[in-house]
């Protein structure tokens, strides 16, 4: 008798499996018609600004950006592009973000005569705390995850996609800011996807923790921040900036 109920059931669940093949299912079932994404208009060309992206940096002026420690980014603003002054100082965002898709186009300085991480070094610190690297590594080595494209000191990119020093060169990024509890317990850590020069170089990455130049990395509990481009005493120049906040 258990035998037969074993085989009766059996039967039953391979009529059912049969009666919801793939065509005899409605596919209305797996539509879903609302809501809607919202319209966006893209940029007339690759890298240009789409309608609702927030644009930190028209090519006229920095009005933007400030000091990182007070007062006016004190940058050069020259042809469309802005320039490191050295000792001028970081410069950072006026307005705080999240997770946010960032452009950004930078160009190293020709004629450098250092090497390593003394040719063209500056940063992107995201929430002023997660650096991806800017640097000269046409053909300068120096430490793989200190290197253009790296999370400073974390992880190295997955190719070197540098142009020759001279030459204007562009990150695409996703970064997904850190999560805490209330308590300030870290639930889920800052993630980054890059594109250099339309090269993938870290892909979905995790974030160890903010930057440091000695010791490990380790995440304290913050909110929104700005986006900061450093300082380190090279003319690096930076143009067509713009974020769109995710």
């Amino acid at each position: 008798m258990r035998i037969s109920l074993i085989f009766i059931l059996l039967l039953f669940v391979t009529a059912t499996v049969s009666a919801q093949t793939p065509d005899n299912r409605d596919p209305t079932v797996t539509e879903i018609w609302t809501p809607k994404p919202k319209k966006v208009t893209p940029g007339p060309s690759c890298g240009e600004a789409p309608s609702d992206a927030i644009v930190l940096f028209d090519g006229k002026d920095l009005s933007k950006w400030e000091s990182a420690k007070e007062g006016e980014a004190k940058w050069e603003v020259k042809d469309g592009a802005f320039t490191e002054v050295k000792g001028a100082g970081d410069i950072k965002t006026k307005q705080t973000f999240g997770d946010i898709q960032l452009h950004i186009e930078w160009r190293e300085p020709t004629g450098s005569t250092g090497e390593g991480q003394a040719r063209g070094n500056s940063g992107i610190f995201f929430a002023e705390k997660y650096e991806l690297q800017v640097l000269d590594s046409y053909e300068s080595p120096t430490y793989s995850n200190g290197q253009a494209g790296s999370i400073y000191k974390q992880h190295m990119p997955l190719v070197n996609a540098t142009r020759k020093a001279g030459e204007w060169q562009t990150y695409d990024v996703v970064f997904n800011a850190p999560r805490f509890s209330e308590g300030g317990s870290l639930i889920s850590p800052a993630r980054i996807t890059v594109l250099h020069n339309g090269v993938v170089i870290q892909n979905n990455t995790s974030i160890w923790g903010s930057t440091n130049y000695r010791g490990l990395p380790a995440y304290e509990p913050h909110g929104k921040g700005s986006i900061r481009l450093q300082d380190h005493g090279n003319p690096v120049s930076f143009r067509n900036v713009w974020v769109r906040e995710l």
